[in-house]
């Protein structure tokens, strides 16, 4: 038994888990309660070893929204604009496509792309928009939309979720991505999202993806006006939704940003918070295999200590991110390559560069350079996209 957990107060927990019992909710409440974060992190880093050993992974991929304006008026959203709004945005199909083919000469994997809830753009500009970046390069990885915008698109269709996950796969969706969770327990989320799908709603349109054999992200937002009993409310409706499909590839805790948004939150969740929220997760979703620390949110710092507290993934590169930026994050808006193998390797992990499916694309196991350019490294190549 780890000696930090041996002698503190969870030693009957860290044998829980090693047995491979999972954790109950008034576990995960006693895990919240603990101020020792030491024991904390030795309890998730044993799940974390378990799952992964000591890699850690990023992805090179690249953001891109395609508007910010929105129907919804989300009280914790800082993104979002009316079309009377000066700094609202509206990308043409062929801006889009040259953001990609941009992203696509730095060497990306995944295009990662999400918006507001559109008031009057056709369901068409979403399937040609998929159809025109598909074209561009089949190895390139779509993962698209949050369920609230496939509710939309169903709302403005009048077509089933499941018909529009089809229509969407078949012009060149591949993955969804995990965004609009938020927190679960209704009487927060009308407070911080009054009118947003409910989790119902949200759990209703990934339950439909897995069936189909999609696979997507899940995420929380917490650090908000919400209870700690939320935050694990939520974390038990992900495991029990995992349970019953097994479609999520990771869990994304995103830490509130307080700024641009009238939520009554002065600061945002600390570091303590930050890292015991990324532990007990660790912890409690035994059935979900990826932590990612989101560097956007935490900034690289906190997300590298993050890896020794049970995360495993650091997310990607980016290049340009909107929806943390105009809440107040002051992280940069891109890492490189060369800065993410960097800050694995200081935290005492492998580098590796992942596909969207936490496949290994680039194992970096020499340490004598932190480039990330001139080490042996292991490439499964038909991951690569090409320019």
């Amino acid at each position: 038994m780890n000696l930090i957990a041996q002698k503190g107060s969870l030693a009957d927990l860290y044998e829980k888990v090693e047995s491979g019992e999972r954790i109950t909710d008034d576990d995960a409440m006693r895990l919240f309660e603990c101020r020792d974060l030491n024991a904390l992190a030795a309890l998730a880093n044993l799940v974390r070893e378990k799952k992964v050993g000591n890699r850690a992974s990023f992805i090179v991929n690249r953001y891109i929204n395609y508007s910010n304006y929105c129907v919804l008026s989300c009280q914790f959203c800082s993104f979002a604009r009316k079309k009377r709004d000066d700094d609202g945005f509206e990308l043409t199909i062929d801006k889009v496509v040259a953001k990609a083919k941009d992203a696509l000469a730095l060497g990306v994997t995944e295009l990662h792309i999400v918006g507001g809830l559109h008031p009057s753009l056709p369901f068409s500009y979403y399937t040609e928009m998929l159809k025109a970046l598909k074209t561009l390069d089949p190895k390139l990885h779509l993962k698209c939309f949050t369920a609230v915008e496939i509710l939309h698109f169903s709302r403005l269709t009048k077509k089933s979720t499941e018909d529009i996950l089809d229509e969407l796969r078949d012009a060149g969706l591949i993955s969804l991505t995990g965004g609009g969770a938020e927190i679960f327990a209704p009487d927060i989320r009308a407070q911080i999202a009054k009118g947003k799908e409910t989790a119902e709603e949200w759990s209703d349109v990934h339950r439909a993806w897995h069936k189909m054999g999609g696979r997507s992200t899940c995420t929380m937002l917490f650090g908000h006006v919400e209870r700690l009993t939320d935050r694990v409310d939520h974390l038990r409706r992900l495991r029990e939704l995992q349970d019953e499909t097994d479609g999520f590839t990771g869990f994304i805790p995103l830490p509130f940003q307080p700024e641009n948004n009238p939520v009554p939150v002065d600061h945002p969740p600390t570091g303590f918070d930050i890292l015991r929220t990324i532990a007990i997760s660790r912890v409690y979703l035994d059935n979900i295999d990826h932590i990612t620390a989101y560097w956007v949110g935490l900034g690289l710092p906190l997300a590298q200590v993050a890896l020794s507290y049970g995360a495993d993934d650091l997310h990607g590169t980016i290049e340009e991110e909107h929806i943390f930026h105009m809440a107040g994050a002051d992280s940069p808006q891109a890492q490189t390559i060369s800065e993410m193998v960097k800050a694995i390797r200081e935290a005492g992990r492998v580098p590796v560069q992942r596909n969207t499916f936490y496949e290994s694309i680039k194992e970096w196991t020499d340490q004598a350079d932190s480039t990330g350019q001139s080490v042996p490294v292991k490439i499964l190549q038909d991951n690569l996209a090409t320019a």
